[in-house]
């Protein structure tokens, strides 16, 4: 199915072949030190609230993030009116990120720190929605979705204000409720609606580099972790697990996954590709994002304390073990919603992951870590064996997986 549009000067309709572009990937550097803040906020406050309040921001981010994705789907990010609107979006989110230490906390003298946030974000939204407006010229149907999706913004951003005004526990769930109000409705008024996806291959290939970046975040918290110790043999394994650790995330959702699923986002037309892109990518891939950004405090956690005797702790455990099982589960939902197939070895290792949490809290960071490093090149090998011939399907004749 194909749309018929008369777009405006200033914007160019994609169409299927339309790839990422360069300018894309300069926004995304944006987003690359703000899942690094992100990261070090969890780090900082070292608790259960802690996590919660940052999981909140990285869906801020995801949500803008993801909105743009939709947007350079529809039109060339990198020509006129479009690249100016994202210059302008890439400063707001850069303000975004440097003030998210400052989110719950607001420090003494300077601006209000979480007001700060709210506001910024609130650029970059109305941003988009203006920009998303102009580039739907001549597509009406498009235009009224834009239309519709954009008062769950609205109402989002009241509980975003509410929240950064009245502070303390308050804010922290305003702002919870405010994202999960603007995601919940923008999912209801999305549903069977009349978003395009103009590309398939641009859609898959836009999301896989976000996972990337995320994954970049892995390897940058061995780093941060590693950055006051002097070097050790401890420090050399637990680096080299990391790395390893980094490369089966990396295997598990790009070796067949992806690839599989851009094909059959490729074979859709219409609604129905549509719904596969907000289903499995808009929605499940948060899974998979805030999977890795976890996944990361854990490996900082481990290399900063590598050659200590004693156990990792809960949090650590919770972290390392936690963010991977959150990782794998989104990748075998993701999967699920592409095939209509379960993955019940994805789920299970998902699963015993994350029961594992207590057992590992009594280990030291370096056994934690070479256990989870075992257990993903476990699963990677008896996945490698039993889908062979689906994977040699895939990667080589564009096939489905099993």
């Amino acid at each position: 199915m194909q749309w018929r549009v008369t777009p405006i000067r200033g914007f160019r309709v994609s169409d299927e072949d339309h790839r990422v572009t360069t300018f894309e990937l300069f926004f995304d550097l944006v987003f690359v030190f703000a899942f690094t803040q992100v990261s070090q906020y969890m780090a900082h406050a070292h608790s259960a609230l802690g996590i919660l309040q940052a999981l909140t921001i990285l869906g801020l981010l995801w949500w803008s993030w993801v909105a743009y994705a939709w947007l350079a789907n529809q039109t060339h990010a990198d020509e006129g009116f479009v690249q100016v609107g994202l210059s302008v979006a890439m400063i707001a989110m850069f303000v975004l990120a440097l003030v998210i230490p400052e989110a719950y906390e607001d420090l003494e003298g300077g601006l209000d720190g979480p007001m700060v946030l709210v506001v910024a974000y609130i650029v970059v939204r109305l941003a988009h929605i203006g920009l998303y407006l102009l580039a739907a010229a001549g597509d009406a149907p498009l235009r009224g979705q834009i239309l519709r999706s954009s008062m769950a913004l609205v109402v989002g951003a009241a509980f975003l204000i509410a929240g950064a005004l009245l502070g303390g526990m308050l804010q922290t769930w305003l702002w919870i409720i405010g994202l999960a109000l603007d995601v919940l409705i923008t999912y209801v008024t999305s549903t069977g609606g009349s978003w395009r996806i103009h590309s398939a291959g641009h859609w898959a290939e836009r999301f896989g580099l976000v996972v990337i970046l995320a994954l970049g975040e892995s390897v940058v918290a061995i780093g941060v972790g590693a950055a006051q110790l002097p070097i050790s043999v401890p420090i050399i394994v637990g680096a080299v697990l990391a790395v390893l650790l980094s490369i089966a995330l990396w295997f598990l959702y790009f070796d067949t996954t992806s690839l599989a699923a851009e094909h059959e986002l490729s074979r859709l037309r219409g609604v129905p590709r549509v719904q596969l892109a907000i289903d499995g990518y808009t929605y499940l891939h948060l899974m998979l994002i805030a999977g890795i950004v976890i996944t990361a405090l854990g490996v900082e956690d481990v290399i900063a304390h590598v050659d200590e005797p004693e156990p990792l702790g809960l949090f650590g455990a919770a972290a390392l073990f936690g963010g991977f099982s959150c990782y794998l589960a989104g990748v075998a939902f993701f999967w699920l919603r592409v095939s209509r197939k379960v993955k019940w070895l994805r789920f299970g290792a998902a699963t015993i992951a994350a029961a594992a949490v207590p057992v590992v809290a009594f280990v030291t960071p370096l056994a934690a870590m070479a256990i989870l490093v075992l257990g993903c090149l476990v699963l990677i090998a008896v996945e490698s064996v039993r889908y062979a011939e689906h994977r040699r399907e895939i990667r080589v004749e564009g096939g489905h997986e099993g």
